[in-house]
C-alpha cells in the first residue's frame, strides 16, 4: 500500500486549483489516492458541484456534508462545528498518512483542525497570501500554524510563512496549481463556450463574481448594490456573465438580489451558480475583462492578458500582476475603472503567480516526505531580522 493523501475539497474555485495536484497524485503509484468532498459541492444552491468533480472521474472517498442553509455568523459557526465531527469520522475510517488542504475557506477551517488532534500531518497550499478584507485572512494564517507542510505561491508569501514561525525546510515556493490549467488543459474555442453556456458573447464582455466583504458592516451588500448601478451605466454592447457568490456570511442574500436584477436584464445579463473550471477559465480567455473581487481575477486572468477591476478591500494585500486595477467600492469608481480596464492592452503581462508546473512540484515533495510522527512535532523558528 503506498502513501495514503488525503485531498480536501469544498468549493469550485478551490477543486479547480487543485484538479492537476489531484491528476499527478492519482498517476503516482507510490501514492494513494483520497478524495474529501464538503462544503459548496454538496449544495444544490451552489451549483451541487460534486457532479462535475464525478463526470471527471474522480473516485469519491467521503462526503462530509457540513453547511447549513443559513449563512449568518451563527449559521456559518455551527456549519464549522458540523465539519469537524464529519472529518473526524472520516479520518477515523480513512486514516490518511498525510492531509493536503488550499486556501482559507471555513470549511477547510474545520478540517484542519481535525487533523491537529488527530495528529495528522497537514500540507497547506496558498499559505501566507493576504486578503485584509475578509475573515479568511486569519483563517489562512490559522492553518498556517496547524500546517506542516507549505506550498506557497511566491516569495512574499513564503516570508510571511517563515514570519509565522514556520520551519524553512517545509516551506515551498510552487506557484499557484491553478495555472496548471493554461498549460495542460485546452480550453474552448469561442462557439464552444457559447455551445457550453447556451448563450452567445457580445461584442464586447465581462466575467462578473463578487463575493461577500466578510469584515465589513453588511457583507458588502452595500458594495455590490453600487457595482449593479455602475453596470447598469454601461454601454448597451457589453454583456456581463456572472458566476454567483460563495457560501460566506450574506452570500445568499447577495445571490438572490443578482438573480432579481438579471431577470430585468435577460437581453446582456447572464448568471450561473456555478460554470466549473473548464467553463469558467475558457469564458475568462474571451472577456474583455474580469470584474469583482474573487481572486481569480488575480490568480489567473493575468495569465490571459486579461485585464482585472478589483473592487473593494476583500484582494487587498495581495500580491497584484500590473493588469489588476484596483478600485473603491463606490458606483463612480467602478464605472470608471471598468472603462480603464477596457481600454487596457494587458498582453504581455507578467502573472507573478507561477509558470504552470505547480503540481508536479508539489507531488514530488509529497512523495518524499517523512513518517507523521516527524512532522507533527513543531517548533517555532524565529526569523532572523538584521542585526539581530
Amino acid at each position: 500500500m503506498g502513501k495514503r493523501i488525503c485531498v480536501i475539497t469544498g468549493s469550485r474555485a478551490e477543486y479547480g486549483l487543485l484538479y492537476w495536484v489531484l491528476h499527478d497524485l492519482k498517476a503516482d503509484t507510490a501514492i494513494e489516492l483520497q478524495l474529501v468532498v464538503t462544503g459548496m459541492h454538496l449544495a444544490p444552491e451552489f451549483g451541487l458541484t460534486v457532479g462535475e468533480i464525478e463526470r471527471d472521474g474522480w473516485a469519491i472517498s467521503r462526503r462530509v456534508e457540513m453547511l447549513l442553509s443559513s449563512d449568518t455568523p451563527g449559521g456559518v459557526a455551527k456549519s464549522i462545528g458540523l465539519g469537524v465531527i464529519g472529518f473526524s469520522d472520516a479520518f477515523e475510517q480513512l486514516q490518511p498518512d498525510v492531509v493536503v488542504v488550499l486556501g482559507d475557506r471555513f470549511e477547510i477551517l474545520a478540517a484542519v483542525q481535525t487533523c491537529l488532534v488527530h495528529r495528522i500531518p497537514v500540507a497547506h497550499i496558498a499559505g501566507g497570501d493576504t486578503s485584509e478584507g475578509a475573515f479568511d485572512e486569519s483563517i489562512r494564517h490559522a492553518i498556517t500554524k496547524m500546517a506542516h507542510v507549505h506550498f506557497v505561491t511566491n516569495e512574499q508569501s513564503a516570508r510571511r510563512v517563515r514570519q509565522l514561525g514556520e520551519d524553512s525546510r517545509h516551506i515551498h515556493i510552487v506557484g499557484s496549481p491553478g495555472l496548471d490549467h493554461l498549460r495542460r488543459k485546452p480550453l474552448l474555442e469561442r462557439a464552444e463556450i457559447e455551445e457550453a453556456l447556451g448563450a452567445r458573447l457580445g461584442a464586447r464582455n465581462l466575467l462578473i463574481t463578487f463575493h461577500p466583504v466578510t469584515l465589513e458592516s453588511g457583507g458588502g451588500e452595500g458594495q455590490f448594490v453600487e457595482l449593479l448601478e455602475a453596470l447598469d451605466e454601461l454601454e448597451a454592447d457589453i454583456t456581463l456573465w456572472f458566476t454567483h457568490s460563495n457560501a460566506d456570511t450574506g452570500g445568499r442574500a447577495m445571490a438572490l438580489a443578482l438573480d432579481t436584477w438579471a431577470a430585468k436584464r435577460q437581453n446582456r445579463a447572464h448568471v450561473y451558480p456555478s460554470l466549473g473550471h473548464l467553463r469558467y477559465l475558457s469564458l475568462m480567455s474571451h472577456v474583455d475583462a474580469v470584474v469583482g473581487n474573487s481572486s481569480s481575477g488575480l490568480y489567473e486572468a493575468p495569465s490571459f492578458g486579461v485585464p482585472t477591476v478589483d473592487i473593494g478591500e476583500r484582494q487587498r494585500g495581495r500580491l497584484a500582476a500590473a493588469s489588476v486595477l484596483h478600485c473603491a467600492p463606490d458606483r463612480c469608481a467602478i464605472s470608471a475603472t471598468i472603462r480603464r480596464a477596457l481600454a487596457f492592452d494587458a498582453t504581455g503581462v507578467i502573472n507573478p503567480f507561477g509558470d504552470g508546473y505547480s503540481s508536479g512540484r508539489i507531488v514530488e515533495v509529497l512523495r518524499a516526505l517523512p513518517p507523521a510522527t516527524q512532522l507533527v512535532k513543531k517548533a517555532f523558528h524565529s526569523l532572523k531580522v538584521d542585526g539581530g
